[in-house]
């Protein structure tokens, strides 16, 4: 394989900076909705993917099947969703928690393959999966002494994790067919209708939001959407899969800096106890897990 044009590692690090500054991005939106913060995120990237779009990729759009348009638009609905539950999270509660709350969407996933899949766990994994569990307990319990409210944000986090862990599922039967940035394209498209849709149902004003607003939607698009996870997908071609979802697994600690810097935010000792306990929880399972998928592809080639 030839040798890449820049870094991985340095492009992981950069992805992790990136998607960190996320909720940090959102909590600075603070005079727009969060479902407006959203429609603005998606819309501005599929606006600076559409040149892209169409001088590469338009001829891709004739041979979407209808199957895979139907999983496409339900995908960018629950994205739609996920944005709207976790940003609205950041509203009750701290960056650290919410963050952290969001990341247990590994778990979540290989829940859902257990379910619609009946892919099956080893007791590595289960046992990582009660000990991330355990840490959102604590967190949860930190944030009830504090305010119900901040418990009520811990929720709405956790249905985000939900939510984004329903469009992974749903993607990972469409990109076998479909080239990453034309699945991407349709996903944020059907995703950025569905908060329009939604904006205008809330009748929520698209417009009248200071400058610098616009800027951080803007931001949004950019940073943790294209530097973020585009340069994740990009690393995948040249470390494994598990390198880059252990390096996401840090986003919590970088969300909590910046939250720390540019906010002021102050983490507690169960906020701090409890995340550590997620992040433990969380190597763990993706360790086990990649051992039990290696595991599983040495078998087959050997019974080949």
């Amino acid at each position: 394989m030839r040798r890449p044009p820049f870094n991985p590692y340095a492009a992981i690090v950069i992805g992790v900076i990136s998607i960190s500054a996320s909720a940090v991005l959102v909590k600075l939106a603070d005079q727009a909705p969060a479902a407006i913060i959203a429609n603005y995120r998606l819309l501005f990237a599929v606006l600076l993917m559409l040149p892209v779009i169409l001088l590469k990729y338009r001829h891709e759009f004739r041979d979407i099947s209808r199957k895979d348009w139907s999983l496409s638009i339900l995908a960018g609905i629950f994205l739609a969703l996920h944005f709207i539950l976790w940003f609205e999270s950041l509203n009750y509660t701290s960056v650290a928690s919410s963050v952290v709350l969001v990341t247990l969407q590994p778990i979540f996933a290989f829940l859902g393959t257990y379910l619609f899949f009946q892919e099956r766990f080893s007791p590595g994994a289960i046992i990582s999966m009660l000990i991330a569990l355990f840490g959102s307990f604590i967190i949860a319990w930190g944030d009830f002494q504090i305010s119900g409210i901040a418990l009520w944000g811990d929720l709405l986090a956790l249905l985000g994790a939900i939510g984004v862990t329903i469009y992974f599922l749903m993607g990972q039967r469409v990109r076998r067919n479909l080239s990453l940035m034309t699945y991407t394209f349709v996903v944020y498209g059907a995703s950025s209708i569905t908060l329009i849709l939604y904006n205008l149902a809330l009748q929520n004003p698209f417009f009248g939001y200071p400058a610098d607003h616009w800027w951080l939607f803007l931001a949004l698009a950019v940073f943790p959407t294209f530097l973020g996870h585009s340069l994740f997908n990009w690393a995948l071609k040249w470390m494994s899969t598990s390198t880059i979802s252990m390096a996401i697994v840090f986003e919590p600690v970088g969300a909590s800096i910046l939250a720390y810097i540019i906010l002021g935010e102050v983490i507690t000792w169960p906020q701090l106890l409890g995340g550590t306990i997620v992040i433990f929880g969380l190597f763990l399972f993706i360790m086990s897990t990649t051992r039990k998928t290696k595991i599983t592809i040495a078998r087959k080639e050997g019974n080949n």
